[in-house]
Order: structure tokens, then C-alpha cells, then sequence
């Protein structure tokens, strides 16, 4: 790994990387938007309980695999082909697994469609595991730039897929069409336009090196993918798949939000801290950095959210999709604790201390499956109230390593981000009344984001928070660096 990581790479790969999560999934975001309008809820409760399936398998191949890859200094041309070929081994015989125990999970979840849905779209294993190997080498170039172009173009013409089939009355297989062509044209551009190609060679000596470190985090997204995911099996065995089409769509407006911010960060944070692993005290005040500036983003955004979701439901997905609200509520304020989490556990990451990464798992898992088995004798609702609740436990949870491998407390995070809080709320309670007037619904919409946007910034302003100072300058830099760039290109084309 390139240990000179410069501030400006960092900064520039964390705006391709927005870009590409934010670009490609703003289009995901329209185009299920219109797939919601012309399908039924029940057809995505289908795909949520079939997705579950799938990413428990790709949590398998993946094995933890991928981060080892990145944080890996010395990863060489060995290290990729030996967990590509392994990756691909493990896939097809996940996929064999899943073929022949379809009919069971049908008949589980009273639902014959799942059968050959779940055979069809357990193709995309195969991708996954190519895939993985593909995002790995670009993450440790930092060249998102290429991701950007991939996932945009897979996006694009996924989506024209998916909405000619639902518009002619496909139903779910529309879905299954659109993230089958995404997932395979993903890694089909991806192999033009980056230069990586396994090559005949495995060592299980570096499988072996690898799994040493990969291994507690395949356990601990393994924990964490059946935990995220038991509400929905329950959900779709014990209530229905319309309520889990309501529950997955109320998630889902907050999590694109939030996963775009946050996920991009998290690409970039990982090979950044690595680099720096052996100077704490420089660990610390980046994740501090992260944490503070993150927050400030994501927390007007989820509580302005909440404040306008039944009018943009209504006009987004239209009056059959409004049970979603309250979920979709709830659900903002478990991703606006999102950030918190990141920044520790990447940290932790970054300093190779899986170990206490798989611990932290555990424990939190514990308590979430209590507060799940509680909540779930009060409905679904209650559920995703749970969901929050083991939310906030975790931000204590992941915090509480960082005390002693970073002198960085969660009682010094939770002060660090508590103007950005204290403003969030002051803007939400003044757009909140905004929709008692007498306004069309896009009109009100318009008005609070208009309004909170302003009173937000002029708060920040106003009370000179460090983190919007912090934005400011680090835009003017980009901007005087992109100046100097382009004077010194003029100068060189002149000569």
C-alpha cells in the first residue's frame, strides 16, 4: 500500500467515491422509486426475503477476505489470484447449496415464487466473488474514479431493464431482472477499464496469512448479517411479505441517504488509517475528524427526513405505500447514529485488531437479539423501534475500545458531535410547523428543505461550529488546487 497518502488523494478519492455511490445510487433510487409505483409491495417483500439468503452467502465467500486484502501492506499479485480462484470455489458450491434447498425455503415461507427466484438470482455469488477481488485492488490504489464509471453504467441500463419489464407487467421478476443485469455489468465494465486479471497461481500459505486476520471478521459479518437480516425472516414467516415490503422501503430512503455519505467514507477511511496504523495520536484525530464532520452532514439530513416523509411518500411512491412512514421515521434516526459506528470500527480495523472487532460483534448481537425477542411481541413497529434502541447501545459498544487504543472516549465523541445535534433539532422544530399551513404537498416540501437549509448553515455560522469551518476551508482548497492544476496544464500546453 502507498503510504504517501496525501491529504488532497484522500480528499479526491472521497469525491469520486461520493460520487459514485451517490451518482449511481441516486439513479438505484429513481428507478425503484418507479418500480414501486408500478409494482406491488408483496413483490419486494419477495426479493427481501430472497436477498437475505444471498448475502449470507457472500458473506461466506468473501470471508472477511477483502478487508484483509486492503489493510495487507505487502499484498501482492499472489495474494489477489489465491482469493480470486478461492473466492470462485466457494461460491459454486454456495450456489449448489442454495439450488437444491430453494424448495424448502418456499415451502417455509408459503411462497412457490421463491423456488425458482432464489435459483436465478443466486447467480450473482459468481459476480460477488469476482467482484470483491476488483474493489479491493481499487480501494488500495484509491482509484474510485473506476467505480464511478461502473456503477453508474450498470445503473443506467439495469434500470431500463427493470422498468420496460414492470411497465409490461412482469411483476417481481422485473426486480430479478434489474439486479441480476446490474450486479453482472458492474463487474463486466470493470474488467475493461481496470488492469488487474487473476492469474494461475495459489498459495494456500497466503490463504492461511490472510485468514488469520480475515477469519474473526467473517465471524463478525456473519453475526451481523443473520442479526440484520432475522427481522425480515420474521417478519416474512410470522406477519407477511407486504408489511416486509413496507418495513424494507422504510429503510430504505434513509439508508441510501446515509450509506452513500457513510459508505464512501468508510472506502476511503480504511487504506487512510491504515497507512498511518502506527501513529495513534494521527489515527485519533482523523477519526475524530471523520466522526464530527460526518455527523454534521447526516443528522439535518435524517431529521428533515423524518419531518417531510408522509408528503414525500405520497408523492414519491404514491397513497398505497403510506404504512411505510412510521418505519421510514424510526429508521432515521437508526442511520443518523450510522456515522458513529463507522468511524470506531474502521479504526479498529485499520489497527488490525480484529479480534476486538469479532468481541464487539458478539456483545452487541447479545443485546440486540434480546431487545428483538422483547420487541417482536408488540408487532412490527416495535420492531423497528428495537432496532434503534440496539442502535444507540452500539455507539457505546464500538466506542468503547477506542478509549484505550486511542485516548478518544464516547463521552469526548458524543461532546464532539453535540452542536451539530443541538442545530439539527432547532432546525427540525422550526420546519416541522411549516406543513400546518395550508400548502399543496410539493409546495411544503420545498419550503422546509429551503428553510432548514438556510437556518442550518446561518446556526452553524453563527456559532462558528468547527466542522462547517473545517468544510469551508477544505472546499477552498480543492478549489485553489484544482486552480493550480489547471494554470500549470495551460502553462505546459503554451510551451
Amino acid at each position: 500500500m502507498n503510504n504517501d497518502i496525501t491529504k488532497s488523494k484522500v480528499l479526491s478519492s472521497l469525491l469520486w467515491k461520493m460520487m459514485e455511490r451517490g451518482g449511481s445510487q441516486s439513479f438505484q433510487l429513481i428507478v425503484m422509486i418507479v418500480l414501486a409505483r408500478l409494482l406491488l409491495p408483496k413483490d419486494f417483500g419477495l426479493i427481501v426475503l430472497v436477498a437475505i439468503f444471498i448475502s449470507l452467502s457472500n458473506v461466506l465467500i468473501q470471508s472477511g477476505f477483502n478487508t484483509a486484502l486492503i489493510q495487507k501492506k505487502d499484498a501482492d499479485e499472489v495474494d489477489f489470484s489465491s482469493v480470486f480462484f478461492l473466492n470462485l470455489f466457494v461460491a459454486s458450491i454456495l450456489y449448489v447449496v442454495l439450488f437444491f434447498s430453494a424448495p424448502i425455503i418456499a415451502i417455509f415461507f408459503e411462497e412457490t415464487q421463491i423456488t425458482l427466484i432464489l435459483r436465478i438470482l443466486s447467480i450473482t455469488l459468481f459476480f460477488g466473488a469476482i467482484n470483491s477481488i476488483q474493489n479491493a485492488i481499487i480501494a488500495r490504489n484509491m482509484e474510485f474514479k473506476k467505480l464511478f464509471f461502473s456503477s453508474l453504467g450498470a445503473v443506467l441500463v439495469s434500470g431500463i431493464f427493470g422498468i420496460t419489464m414492470a411497465y409490461n407487467d412482469f411483476g417481481v421478476w422485473a426486480l430479478v431482472v434489474q439486479q441480476l443485469t446490474n450486479q453482472l455489468l458492474v463487474i463486466v465494465i470493470l474488467w475493461f477499464t481496470d488492469k488487474w486479471r487473476p492469474k494461475l497461481l495459489f498459495s494456500m500459505e497466503r490463504i492461511i496469512g490472510l485468514f488469520s486476520f480475515g477469519w474473526k471478521l467473517l465471524i463478525s459479518a456473519l453475526i451481523d448479517t443473520i442479526y440484520t437480516n432475522i427481522s425480515g425472516l420474521l417478519i416474512g414467516k410470522m406477519f407477511s411479505p407486504i408489511l416486509l415490503g413496507f418495513y424494507s422501503r422504510g429503510e430504505q430512503f434513509p439508508g441510501f441517504i446515509v450509506s452513500n455519505i457513510n459508505g464512501s467514507i468508510q472506502s476511503v477511511m480504511l487504506p487512510t488509517l491504515a497507512a498511518h496504523q502506527e501513529n495513534r495520536e494521527r489515527v485519533k484525530e482523523m477519526v475524530r475528524r471523520v466522526i464530527v464532520t460526518s455527523t454534521f452532514i447526516v443528522f439535518p439530513m435524517m431529521i428533515g427526513l423524518a419531518i417531510i416523509a408522509e408528503p414525500l411518500v405520497k408523492i414519491l411512491l404514491t397513497e398505497k405505500w403510506l404504512p411505510t412512514v412510521p418505519f421510514l421515521q424510526i429508521f432515521c434516526a437508526v442511520y443518523a447514529l450510522w456515522p458513529i459506528h463507522t468511524a470506531n470500527l474502521q479504526a479498529i480495523n485499520a489497527l488490525g485488531r480484529s479480534d476486538i472487532f469479532l468481541k464487539l460483534e458478539i456483545v452487541k448481537k447479545i443485546f440486540g437479539f434480546v431487545v428483538l425477542v422483547i420487541s417482536i411481541q408488540f408487532g412490527v413497529h416495535a420492531m423497528a423501534v428495537g432496532v434503534l434502541i440496539s442502535g444507540f447501545l452500539g455507539t457505546i459498544i464500538n466506542a468503547y475500545p477506542n478509549l484505550k487504543l486511542l485516548n478518544y472516549s464516547i463521552q469526548e465523541q458524543w461532546k464532539d458531535i453535540m452542536p451539530s445535534l443541538l442545530l439539527s433539532l432547532v432546525m427540525g422544530f422550526v420546519i416541522f410547523f411549516i406543513k400546518s399551513y395550508a400548502m399543496s404537498d410539493i409546495l411544503t416540501i420545498i419550503i422546509q428543505i429551503f428553510i432548514g437549509t438556510i437556518l442550518y448553515v446561518a446556526l452553524a455560522k453563527l456559532f462558528k461550529l468547527e466542522c462547517f469551518t473545517y468544510l469551508l476551508l477544505t472546499l477552498k482548497d480543492m478549489l485553489e488546487n484544482k486552480k493550480e492544476k489547471t494554470k500549470l496544464i495551460v502553462n505546459n500546453e503554451v510551451r
